[in-house]
């Protein structure tokens, strides 16, 4: 969460969990108010408000047999940087900036370090202005 709060974003979070990371939630959402903002619990229809208004949708998942979160990512056109575990490996593609093909980013071990890796700052632009309306049809991947 360091990392992100000093980067040029906003981390909007949703959901519940592990006590001590609830803990840090509301801690950051105190502390940063103007970058971080956070709510523990969960809503349907807030999920899929911040996920459509969202740039870039994170899932560190530990396990993740299907996932429907990416699904939703893309076809808002919200770019999904995933764990690639179960679902998540199968439905998020690499993106690959020689080809510009792929919807998303991956890392291997849901880990920190891992996340900064994943090329975040060096694809953000290129993705972000590819033509992602081929990823999804009617909720299905095309």
């Amino acid at each position: 969460m360091p990392w992100i709060v000093g980067q040029d974003a906003q981390l909007v979070m949703l959901g519940t969990g592990r006590a001590d990371l609830e803990d840090m939630l509301r801690k950051f959402d105190g502390e940063h108010h103007d970058k971080v903002r956070g709510r523990v619990g969960f809503s349907v229809k807030m999920a899929h408000r911040i996920t459509a208004g969202a740039d870039i949708l994170l899932m560190p998942s530990q396990f993740e047999p299907c996932g429907l979160n990416q699904l939703y990512a893309m076809k808002y056109g919200t770019i999904p940087v995933v764990h690639v575990v179960g679902g998540l490996r199968d439905t998020v593609i690499p993106f690959d900036p020689f080809t510009e093909s792929g919807f998303g980013w991956t890392f291997d071990r849901a880990e920190a370090n891992k996340l900064v890796k994943c090329s975040v700052e060096d694809n953000w632009y290129v993705l972000k202005t590819s033509d992602l309306s081929n990823v999804c049809v009617d909720g299905s991947l095309v």
